[in-house]
């Protein structure tokens, strides 16, 4: 009779297992996917082009050298196994948060001929920031002559590095005609960190070296969604001297708004000498009411560019600032940016963005931001290497604090956007 139940309980653990696979495939179409690596059809060409064909998250001066086994930033290929019945607390809870990153899926790609990436000019200055009476606004200008970011070929562009103190530099718009090349690990470590894990903003440089710019956590007990931002990895209080802004959202977590470490206009008002907080950006989530799966839309609100300096948006209230300016179509002092929209590809069923190397892994979390009148000029782009490891790169107009918020609402939960 034991060995009766024994044998049932398997075959309900293989029932259910093979329950989520269908699950999970099924999901798999609204993933996003890279089209910069081989596609699984690319199988059938000559094993010689296919012998040492290894994908890294990083691409600098040391991908040739990545070939060893303790590679942290190579990606293995994991076979799927059984679910285990001792599953801790953080397991479950980190299930919870981060549901869409266990249905990622294999990258795919699209390679032209001559089995290289289809390569996109990247310009100098994007065609949507221009200036006039003080306030920017679109107008396209000939970019033509410019090369591009890419790890096989030499470029304009440079990277950037840490110009003066971290203070400063993360708030600091990112320079003409220079990359800045980041990383965010995501720590999940600990008794309460599988709700409220800390996020680690690193800036990579050559040789594999990379350099600490910020850290943010979750607030507990907050009735939004809310995210303090610290250069000090260690003290991520509202009250500490590292605290240099913070993420907040509406109820739905559809809509965030990047602050700078100022003071509430409520609490500015009633002390002389106080400066008001700034508003550094917004977050806005398409609401997906009908359900259909696919890729997130988002929009970006930015202040507006003067002589290559942040227009400050310091609201009185709630009816100032960048998204109430934005639905009321006062476009005077703002920019608005987008997701691209990711290509469905029909041979890998998925949707595709060309990182150029910079993202191995399937996640709705990956996007790519641009303005709609230059989209070849990637203001951002975030996406996933590893399971708790994300690559986030940007370029003027934006600096290192908006990018790093902008990403970490990418990592909020979104009910009403799933």
């Amino acid at each position: 009779m034991l060995e009766m139940d024994v044998r049932t309980q398997k075959l309900e653990q293989q029932r259910q297992i093979m329950e989520q696979k269908m699950k999970q495939k099924r999901l798999t179409s609204g993933m996003i996917h890279v089209s910069d690596v081989r596609t699984t059809s690319a199988k059938t060409r000559s094993n010689s082009n296919m012998t040492r064909r290894d994908l890294h998250g990083y691409d600098g001066p040391l991908q040739y050298a990545m070939g060893s086994d303790n590679n942290p930033d190579q990606v293995i290929s994991i076979l799927p196994s059984s679910d285990s019945t001792d599953d801790d607390f953080n397991g479950a809870s980190n299930d919870l948060m981060d549901v869409e990153d266990d249905e990622s899926s294999p990258v795919a790609s699209t390679p032209n001929d001559n089995g290289n990436v289809p390569v996109n000019p990247i310009p100098d200055k994007p065609k949507f920031i221009h200036q006039t009476n003080g306030v920017s606004f679109h107008q396209a200008i000939d970019l033509s002559h410019l090369t591009v970011d890419f790890p096989h070929r030499k470029a304009t562009e440079i990277e950037g590095d840490i110009e003066g103190n971290v203070e400063k530099f993360i708030l600091q718009p990112a320079q003409l005609k220079v990359l800045y090349k980041c990383r965010i690990t995501r720590d999940r470590k600990g008794m309460d960190r599988g709700m409220y894990p800390t996020y680690y903003l690193h800036l990579e440089k050559d040789y594999g070296k990379k350099v600490f710019l910020l850290a943010a956590r979750k607030r507990k007990k907050s009735a939004t969604s809310n995210y303090l931002i610290s250069t000090d990895p260690t003290d991520l209080s509202r009250n500490a001297e590292s605290f240099v802004g913070k993420l907040r959202s509406n109820l739905i977590g559809t809509h965030f708004t990047v602050y700078d470490n100022g003071v509430s206009p409520r609490k500015a008002n009633l002390k002389e000498g106080i400066i008001p907080r700034q508003e550094l950006a917004s977050v806005i989530y398409d609401t997906n009411v009908l359900g259909f799966k696919g890729p997130r839309k988002m929009t970006v609100i930015i202040p507006g560019m003067v002589d290559e300096q942040r227009v400050t948006i310091y609201p009185q209230d709630d009816s100032e600032g960048l998204i109430e300016s934005w639905k009321a179509k006062n476009m005077d002092n703002i920019i608005e940016l987008h997701n691209k929209t990711p290509v469905w590809n029909d041979e890998t069923q998925s949707y595709v963005l060309n990182f150029h190397g910079r993202v191995t892994q399937a996640s709705v979390k990956n996007f790519q931001i641009v303005h709609d009148s230059d989209v070849d000029y990637v203001v951002m782009q975030f996406g996933r290497v590893a399971e708790d490891v994300f690559t986030m790169d940007y370029r003027y107009p934006l600096c290192a604090l908006q990018a790093f918020a902008i990403a970490l609402s990418s990592f909020d939960s979104k009910l009403a956007c799933e």
